[in-house]
């Protein structure tokens, strides 16, 4: 007889698998490489960052240095004073109408490096223009015809300009220019002044050197004097008219009446004017004195109301008209 072969049992159950064990797989070599370079990345633009604020602050730091420019220091160096208004290349700023100002919505005007140099024995302004860089380009080739105009402000009738340089965003001009104080002449008048009576006195003496009006190089002038109070002409006088002479003689009195308490609220403003028997009279020159005038308007004044009842006779040079403003009321 045979024996019979085994019955087989119930299978075993699965074992489960083992949750405190973890499959470290390794990392490719790309995920490393990748990580570092990004740490790398961040490190790297913050440091960038830090310095490029640092550099900021020391640069503003250096610009505010070089805008502030003290008179004083500016005379003890001697005739003349180089460069240190501006040493540097300046940004071009929009004008205020023309293509620059379309251009300037979208892309960066460009620069420009000058000089200014002045001497204060002569009254002399040295405006050098040296070169200009990255110009936006405004013809339609990609390139410009640059040119400087240099102003000299309030009075714009007073300019240069440079030469046309063709085709070129990057022009180096190297030229000068030259602005000369203008010689208007100079007035002589006296000033007296009587409290008891209330009354002011200006005498117009003469005039010397005045600014040559007519085409035969001589000027027909004459003065006009107006007594202000609050900025507002309240009287006015004239002399006579002085024919074909630079040199004018007047030796003319005119009175006004100012009250005690009114002497410190008026100007007196002198006008030179060179008359037009047919076109109309210009004006040379202008001269204020009063208790809110500065300079010799102003000591002038002083020294009227610290000698009453005497006649204080004085030199003044004068200005363009366009310069001297009604004197606000002290």
């Amino acid at each position: 007889m045979f024996s019979e072969p085994p019955t087989p049992g119930p299978p075993a159950p699965d074992t489960p698998p083992d949750s405190s064990r973890i499959d470290h797989s390794p990392v490719p070599p790309w995920a490393l490489a990748a990580i570092v370079l990004v740490s790398g990345l961040l490190v790297f633009g913050c440091c960038f960052c830090v310095y490029r604020k640092r550099c900021r602050r020391r640069l503003g730091k250096k610009s505010q240095a070089q805008a502030q420019v003290h008179l004083q220091e500016v005379k003890e160096l001697g005739r003349s004073y180089i460069d240190k208004v501006q040493p540097e290349v300046e940004e071009l700023e929009p004008a205020p109408s023309g293509p620059g100002s379309q251009v300037a919505e979208k892309h960066e005007l460009g620069r420009l490096q000058y000089s200014l140099d002045y001497d204060f024995q002569s009254g002399q302004l040295l405006v050098g223009i040296l070169q200009a860089e990255g110009l936006a380009a405004l013809d339609l080739g990609g390139s410009s015809d640059p040119y400087v105009r240099v102003y000299l402000l309030p009075d714009k009738r007073r300019r240069h300009e440079t030469k046309v340089h063709r085709q070129t965003l990057n022009p180096h001009f190297g030229e000068n220019f030259a602005f000369k104080q203008e010689k208007l002449g100079d007035i002589c008048f006296s000033l007296r002044y009587v409290p008891t009576a209330g009354k002011l006195t200006v005498i117009v003496l003469e005039a010397k050197n005045l600014k040559k009006m007519d085409v035969g190089g001589l000027s027909d002038p004459y003065v006009k004097v107006h007594l202000l109070q609050g900025g507002k002409k309240v009287r006015k006088k004239k002399t006579t008219i002085k024919k074909n002479t630079l040199n004018p003689y007047y030796n003319e009195a005119f009175s006004f009446e100012v009250p005690c308490d009114q002497v410190q609220k008026v100007q007196v403003e002198l006008t030179v004017l060179d008359y037009d028997k047919l076109g109309k009279n210009e004006a040379i020159g202008r001269v204020a004195v009063g208790a809110a005038a500065g300079g010799a308007g102003l000591r002038h004044w002083a020294d009227m109301l610290a000698n009453p009842r005497r006649p204080i006779a004085q030199w003044h040079s004068l200005r363009p008209p366009d310069r001297v403003r009604p004197l606000p009321a002290p």
